[in-house]
């Protein structure tokens, strides 16, 4: 009798990666959830920065100089040749299934996310992520370009989109009382990826290459294995409090009719058919749009507007010698490494300050200071004004990645916790679909705009123009959102189902649904805390030498 009763027990028992394992029990310091967070987006964070790798891929069987494909070699036969190099437009299709898989599988794979619980969401991501950078290495080696748009495209991706919502739904919960700055902490994470993935790998590539080397495929398998430990690290390391945890202390806003705040919960299945969802996904559309336009263009953008200006002369564009070229390249460089800081440094910012002033608040900030911004900017560029134009450009880089950082809290705060990763999962095709329209929508406006003879200087004012109408939009559509109806919400019996589905529990009677963290915790907080921030730090110095040129 007693054994079959503990084998009932274990067949019962939850399994490693299951929800019931990671609820966190009295004492547990919430802080050890954001670092857990951040080693994930840290990692997954280097789709931004993969350019790094296209000019050495573009020359990987010459070395120094590519070898050229037959003129008459069609786009296909290219993807399995081994007898010549890759264009960088080949290359760079990878970039656009990175961010096409992110929001399909955000947006598939949210619902079971919620089930499943964040250690196994993260380690599935890990697996995703790590293993498709093996995959491109053995298609680097035996240069196969279809099984590196393969594996970091489309496995990757799928992998990006997992891991990027997999901390939303618990630190939103383990950060009741400040769901901005939560999200934000965690989503600067990913924005400051590249920051430290990008020169890791050109040290790794300078490690590995060699005369008859370029070295990539090496440090894809190098980064994989270093990404792997601090995914699995920061998976293993998610806990999620216990079904009505608040921080001790902690009472919630008395609610207002009308607030923009609930206490309810909406299904992800009927949060996406809402009015609000379509307004809030036109809002994050639009302003990605207009940001992710100019961070691909940073640039040359720079460099066409002022071009001798940055050297102190009147010289235009054109007129510059090879050297002047290459001198305008470098500061227009430390323009874009001072845009990436902004962007990430925005992201923690401007969503912990909506805290303060309300999501609705923060979007009002950001489409009326950026439709002011994106008017004055061409006004600065004719002007001759190097300091006011940058400055211009961080702000709305910052307020680019604030977007990004704020969404998770406003979905929040419009659905309630229980299904906000689900739902913010769907959410993020609005940034696949900015993915597509801002850098088209910048390049072709350009072109159109030097065939029809606009000198390089002004080529941008029709387009920054334009952008300022899609702020316009925006502002309208943040102003459109209002509180949920009654009708979208889950009732009890609903909402005990779902919770029944996800696994969560409260705490049992022994357990209080309030606590202060264990004394004795803090100094694994701050070791954990050490693990994420001294690599991001690095890469922060990193950018920041790079960006001194531009005050030179």
């Amino acid at each position: 009798m007693s054994s079959s009763i503990t084998a009932g027990e274990v067949a019962r028992a939850p399994g490693f990666l299951s929800k019931e394992r990671i609820i966190a029990r009295p004492g547990f310091n919430r802080w050890l959830v954001p670092p857990a967070a951040l080693a994930i987006h840290l990692c997954i964070g280097m789709a931004y920065g993969f350019s790094v790798f296209w000019l050495p891929l573009s020359q990987a069987l010459g070395v120094s100089a590519p070898v050229a494909c037959a003129a008459d070699m069609g786009f296909v036969a290219r993807l399995f040749s081994a007898e010549c190099d890759w264009p960088i437009s080949m290359l760079s299709w990878i970039y656009t299934l990175f961010f096409v898989f992110l929001g399909c599988s955000a947006a598939v794979l949210g619902g079971w996310l919620e089930h499943a619980g964040p250690r196994k969401a993260g380690l599935v991501s890990a697996l995703c992520w790590c293993g498709g950078l093996l995959i491109s290495a053995i298609g680097v080696k035996t240069h196969q370009l279809w099984l590196m748009w393969l594996g970091s495209g489309v496995i990757g991706g799928i992998g990006l989109g997992l891991g990027y919502i997999s901390p939303v739904s618990t630190l939103i919960k383990w950060f009741p009382d400040k769901r901005g700055m939560a999200t934000g902490m965690a989503i600067m994470g990913f924005g400051g990826g590249a920051m430290v993935g990008a020169p890791l790998a050109t040290a790794l590539m300078g490690h590995f290459g060699s005369a008859t080397e370029v070295g990539v495929w090496q440090s894809f398998v190098a980064m994989a294995v270093i990404y792997f430990v601090f995914m699995t690290a920061g998976a293993l390391a998610y806990r999620v409090p216990p079904t009505g945890w608040k921080p001790e202390g902690w009472t919630p806003a008395a609610k207002k009719a009308n607030a923009m705040v609930t206490d309810r919960h909406v299904h992800v299945s009927v949060a996406w058919k809402t009015p609000q969802f379509a307004l809030v996904w036109l809002v994050l559309c639009l302003n990605v749009s207009a940001g992710i336009g100019i961070l691909g263009m940073a640039s040359p953008l720079l460099q066409e507007v002022f071009a001798g200006k940055l050297l102190g002369n009147e010289l235009t564009f054109s007129e510059l010698n090879s050297a002047q070229l290459a001198q305008i390249a470098a500061i227009a460089a430390g323009f874009t490494g001072l845009l990436s800081l902004f962007n990430i440094g925005g992201r923690f910012f401007w969503a912990s300050f909506s805290d303060y002033i309300g999501r609705k608040n923060t979007y009002f900030a950001f489409f009326a200071l950026g439709i002011g911004l994106y008017s004055l900017v061409p006004n600065m560029g004719h002007l001759g004004n190097v300091a006011l134009f940058v400055a211009a450009f961080c702000i709305i880089l910052s307020m680019y990645g604030g977007g990004f950082a704020t969404v998770p809290a406003y979905l929040a705060d419009l659905f309630g916790t229980q299904m906000v990763g689900a739902i913010h999962g769907r959410l993020l095709t609005a940034w696949a679909a900015a993915g597509v329209l801002g850098p088209v929508l910048i390049t072709y406006l350009r072109e159109s705009q030097l065939a029809a003879g606009v000198e390089r200087a002004a080529a941008y004012d029709m387009t920054l123009y334009i952008l300022a109408g899609l702020l316009v939009l925006g502002f309208i559509c943040n102003a459109l959102v209002r509180p949920v109806a009654d009708k979208y919400f889950m009732t009890e019996a609903e909402l005990a189902a779902e919770r029944a589905l996800s696994h969560d529990k409260g705490a049992d009677s022994a357990r209080s649904l309030e606590w202060h963290a264990a004394p004795g915790s803090l100094p694994l907080v701050l070791v954990a805390w050490a693990v994420v921030v001294i690599p991001l730090a690095w890469g922060v110095w990193i950018t920041l030498q790079k960006t001194a040129v531009l005050f030179h």
